[in-house]
């Protein structure tokens, strides 16, 4: 079986659910990931933005877990399953997408106040704003600008009733993107 087959079923088996902001998982993936291709962005690039939430497709986790007040990690356990078959230009954005949204939050003015209630409480469960220290050392990271560019079309990727390509239109750049 192909990466590309493991990546439909995953989307199959739980893209359905609700992402909390009134789209699925998959409607979710696939609106950022077409923003990401709108603006130009690198085959690998909308790979990344297409797969950034899979971790929350591969546990067994109840869909409604940050209510209850747990992280899933899903940024480093969808990082780490895509590692097996991509390279760091894939892995890196998902893995930093978290901390993308704690960067922006600590320092773009309103950032915090455009967030959905959903992405509050995550950010609260993810520890928050990131310090001026943390912020500092994230900018420095190779990857910070692919991280920063996939988070605003995450936050981008929340319209309900939205009409954009299927998964099978994102199968060219998931396979360029191959390691």
């Amino acid at each position: 079986m192909t990466v590309w087959n493991d990546i439909g079923a995953a989307f199959e088996r739980r893209g359905h659910e609700n992402y909390g902001e009134g789209v699925s998982q998959l409607e979710h993936a696939l609106q950022c990931a077409a923003f990401a291709e709108r603006d130009g962005a690198s085959p690998a690039l909308v790979a990344a933005t297409l797969l950034h939430d899979i971790g929350h497709l591969l546990h067994d986790l109840p869909q409604d877990i940050a209510d209850q007040g747990v992280d899933t990690q899903h940024e480093a356990s969808g990082s780490a399953w895509l590692s097996r078959h991509f390279g760091p230009d894939v892995t890196e954005p998902v893995r930093m997408h978290v901390a993308a949204k704690r960067y922006l939050a600590a320092v773009e003015e309103g950032y915090f106040d455009r967030l959905s209630e959903a992405s509050k409480l995550s950010l609260r469960l993810q520890g928050g704003p990131m310090t001026a220290s943390q912020a500092q050392a994230f900018a420095a990271e190779p990857f910070f600008a692919d991280a920063i560019r996939l988070r605003r079309w995450d936050e981008e990727g929340k319209i309900v009733g939205y009409r954009g390509p299927t998964l099978a239109h994102f199968e060219p750049a998931v396979r360029a993107s191959l390691a």
